[in-house]
């Protein structure tokens, strides 16, 4: 299906290829060397980088605006950041395409229940094969499942699309989300919130803390995996224990703390993955 040009946005601080990459979104593919296809809940939206410009083609213009947080004013983050210190402003600089995605609450509650002690590749094809299964058909593709379909499978579906110990996790998520208004977390601090995401089977500390800053774009959180924890020991080092950098972080950043995760993290995977 031919996709009408929506809009277009200046590239130095939109890299698509850098925000897609990053850890914070699953459901994405490559179509070509410029091109990425983007799902989101039942919309789809296909990006191409030419030259200095992002070309963003959709039918859910306002959609993808907003997904996109475009707009947010990167350039005075990036400011913002880079005066924190040399390693900062080398992170930033090197990351500073990188956008924080406005996602839909529920997938994101469901595709980090995936991803635990996973591989970005694995992710992604656990998601593809569930939305095929049991999500609505679209012209480009399958949306993500409603909660009252996945509610209704059985823990054998979730073990027969790969996801392991997971399965039921998932099942059991849905049925409490059946009844559980989401909403209500907005309206929470972000302890609050973690405190209650916490409550779902599958949800531990540092998935909590990726639902919080993809899902409820809680700037105050950071989530810390092996990347991170590279990221403390090589350059942050203050003696804590590995359960004590998320709050370090937290305490070091503030506000900032969810996008400098993302720069640390895109920093230290694509850019020092061997220091």
């Amino acid at each position: 299906m031919d996709l009408p040009l929506a809009f277009e946005y200046n590239s130095e601080y939109f890299n698509v290829r850098d925000t897609l990459e990053c850890g914070q979104i699953f459901r994405y593919k490559q179509l070509d060397e410029h091109t990425y296809a983007v799902y989101s809940q039942d919309k789809y939206a296909e990006i191409t980088t030419v030259g200095d410009k992002v070309q963003v083609k959709t039918l859910d213009k306002d959609y993808f605006w907003r997904f996109f947080d475009l707009d947010a004013d990167y350039a005075e983050k990036v400011a913002r950041i880079s005066a924190i210190s040399p390693l900062m402003k080398e992170a930033a600089e090197f990351g500073k395409g990188i956008r924080i995605l406005n996602q839909d609450l529920t997938e994101m509650i469901f595709s980090f229940i995936i991803s635990a002690n996973n591989n970005i590749k694995r992710i992604q094809l656990i998601i593809d094969r569930m939305c095929n299964a049991i999500g609505a058909e679209m012209p480009n593709g399958c949306a993500f499942p409603t909660v009252e379909v996945m509610a209704s499978q059985t823990v054998e579906f979730y073990a027969g699309i790969g996801a392991g110990y997971r399965d039921k996790y998932l099942l059991e998520t849905a049925k409490m989300l059946q009844s559980y208004d989401l909403s209500t977390l907005n309206n929470l601090s972000s302890e609050e919130a973690r405190r209650e995401l916490l409550k779902f089977l599958g949800v531990g500390p540092k998935v909590a803390d990726c639902i919080l800053l993809f899902g409820l774009r809680r700037g105050d959180v950071f989530p810390v995996d092996t990347w991170l924890k590279k990221v403390y020991h090589n350059y942050f080092e203050q003696g804590h224990r590995d359960t004590e950098i998320s709050r370090y972080f937290c305490n070091l950043f503030g506000e900032d703390a969810g996008l400098c995760q993302q720069y640390l993290f895109y920093f230290q995977r694509k850019y020092r993955q061997n220091n």
